[in-house]
């Protein structure tokens, strides 16, 4: 695990940076402030920038955390009953910019058309009626390890994690590729285009605003889903593992793929695969203040289930998509600087 705990000196630099950051804009999504935060984030302390530097290029870690950031749980308020709530007037305002800017060292931040209406950060809390649902805002059953977004082309290099409030020490768990034994496992063969990788459930057209009154964007949005809806009916084969076949990337999510039909081969390997996975993966517990980078080539995560409260002390977390990739994903969004996937 890559680790940094921020000094009182950190602090005390931080602290009129974000203030003014934070004076300047009224919410975390204004994209005058999601376009500067590349350039203000040269502002951050030196050991900070350099600490998110060797984890971007050096990959020393599958798991990057970074502890000290202050959070006042009164200042904070209760958590939301549901993300719609959280946009404007958020009384973490000042930690977001903390976030984006940590998060604009390592890439472009961006966000989906398909989730929290198009929102660039995203509030994970507990919601009622989505307890037993595999997406993030369920809580009485585990959320299973995955690549984030492992069905799309355009998934992000990394996903962040800010931890507001976790009374319950709720962990979340994580595998890094690089403590598998992958000598031991049929490597070739999940290099192989021969796995079928369903959507996501919080990529559901019921988890979106049916109409954003833009018609370009809608048009963009219909299709998004119309597309994502094709994926389900005919599933594109896709390998499990690229990159370097001596220390590989992965993408996968057991949960959401369909084995039906798949060489006999490719389903053993798949299976060692996701056997040595559950043996290797370990539980991290996020503290208030803790910001956790998670590259999602180099690493599996998921979250233990906890019981929800709904009395406004539940676990409530930010999380970011990076990409060091943006114009990867040009055709899906409708402008070079519009940092929305449709």
């Amino acid at each position: 695990m890559h680790e940094l705990t921020l000094t009182p000196q950190d602090r005390a630099q931080l602290a009129p940076l974000l203030a003014e950051i934070a004076e300047a804009y009224d919410t975390i999504e204004d994209t005058g402030l999601i376009r500067r935060a590349r350039v203000l984030a040269r502002s951050l302390p030196t050991p900070l920038v350099e600490f998110l530097e060797e984890f971007r290029l050096g990959e020393p870690s599958a798991l990057c955390v970074l502890s000290g950031l202050a959070m006042d749980e009164e200042l904070l308020g209760p958590t939301p009953e549901h993300w719609r709530d959280s946009q404007y007037g958020s009384p973490a305002f000042t930690q977001e910019v903390f976030f984006l800017l940590c998060a604009s060292v390592l890439g472009d931040v961006f966000g989906w058309a398909t989730q929290q209406d198009g929102r660039i950060m995203h509030d994970v809390l507990p919601i009622k009626g989505h307890e037993n649902y595999e997406i993030g805002s369920n809580s009485l059953q585990h959320l299973s390890w995955h690549t984030e977004d492992a069905f799309h082309p355009c998934r992000g290099d990394y996903v962040a994690l800010m931890c507001l409030k976790n009374p319950d020490a709720v962990e979340t768990t994580v595998c890094d590729a690089g403590d598998l034994d992958w000598s031991s496992l049929d490597v070739a063969a999940l290099f192989e285009p021969e796995f079928t990788q369903m959507p996501d459930n919080s990529h559901q057209p019921q988890n979106a605003r049916r109409s954003t009154g833009d018609p370009v964007v809608d048009r963009l949005r219909i299709r998004s889903f119309e597309l994502i809806q094709s994926w389900n009916d005919d599933p594109v084969k896709r390998p499990i593992l690229f990159g370097d076949s001596l220390d590989p990337y992965m993408a996968l999510d057991p949960y959401h793929m369909k084995t039906e039909g798949w060489p006999d081969r490719s389903l053993r390997a798949f299976e060692a695969l996701c056997a040595q996975i559950e043996a290797r993966t370990r539980s991290v517990s996020l503290r208030p203040g803790d910001v956790v980078f998670i590259d999602n080539f180099r690493a599996v995560h998921g979250r233990k289930s906890f019981r929800p409260r709904y009395d406004g002390s539940d676990r409530w977390l930010k999380r970011l998509n990076i990409t060091r990739n943006l114009r990867g994903s040009r055709g899906w969004r409708p402008a070079a600087d519009h940092r929305v996937i449709y």
